[in-house]
């Protein structure tokens, strides 16, 4: 994967296909490498595809100053206007639709339209009680110990009964990848985020958006989505049955066949 230097730091991206592009932003303790199936699915349907790693993720340099969620939405700002590409197709799940609604705020002549999945506009009791948890995990450089605690709210109930052997050995392989460094960049870009709140700023946002909620999602409950779709007057609000906070890799299907219809002026309900 390519880097170019953008506000700093060096960041990591990749650019494939051809036609509208879609950008991808990643989840806390996601990559670009994470959405390699759902890209491959996106440049088959003839869009060009933008992944990129945020500051402090991925490939992407690690820092030690504090930043903000802005400074996120700022860096992919000029990562677009590096590489030409305006009026794009944005979406962000969990972590990265918090910035993707940063960036529609700050930036809103970028997008043309906006898809936010298992989304919150802001830090909730519960939902920081949820983030501390995983930091004193983190904190313990034990990687197995911190997906083990992880992973039971980030996929379903209905997932985990049917993929538990699945899930046994990604807390192993995930694990076994958590050293100091990944601890450090994982509690910066946590820091981040805890004094998120756009609820009262989002109705400034014009462009379509879809929401994509999940029925078993514990992190970001449906009515976290909710309040989104209250406050943005062109959204859309979807809901995947049966699935959790992972919803892309859940049910990598129901989710494309969301956006895709979205993108293609065609949502559509999926009722599985």
């Amino acid at each position: 994967m390519p880097k170019v230097r953008i506000n700093g730091i060096e960041m990591n991206y990749l650019l494939e296909g051809t036609g509208q592009t879609i950008v991808l932003l990643n989840g806390i303790m996601m990559s670009a490498a994470s959405w390699e199936q759902v890209a491959r699915t996106y440049i088959d349907q003839g869009y060009k595809v933008l992944r990129l790693d945020f500051r402090d993720q991925g490939l992407s340099d690690s820092v030690i100053e504090i930043y903000t969620m802005q400074q996120h939405a700022d860096d992919v700002h000029s990562l677009l206007k590096h590489l030409g590409l305006d009026k794009v197709y944005l979406l962000g799940i969990s972590y990265g639709a918090q910035v993707a609604m940063q960036v529609a705020l700050s930036y809103p002549e970028d997008i043309a339209k906006l898809i936010l999945a298992n989304a919150t506009a802001r830090v909730s009791k519960h939902l920081m009680g949820i983030g501390t948890a995983w930091e004193e995990a983190a904190k313990t450089k034990n990687g197995i110990s911190f997906f083990k605690l992880a992973m039971p709210y980030i996929y379903s109930k209905t997932f985990y009964e049917t993929n538990y052997t699945w899930l046994k050995d990604r807390e192993e392989t995930l694990g076994a990848l958590l050293d100091e460094a990944w601890v450090e960049r994982y509690l910066r870009l946590s820091a981040a985020f805890k004094e998120y709140n756009l609820l009262n700023e989002i109705v400034k946002i014009e462009m379509p958006t879809l929401i994509i909620s999940s029925e078993e999602d514990i992190v970001t409950p449906n009515c976290e989505q909710v309040l989104i779709h209250e406050q943005i007057k062109e959204s859309i609000l979807m809901t995947i049955l049966k699935c959790g906070h992972a919803s892309f890799y859940e049910k990598s299907d129901e989710f494309n066949i969301l956006v895709l219809g979205f993108l293609a002026k065609k949502p559509l309900k999926i009722n599985s």
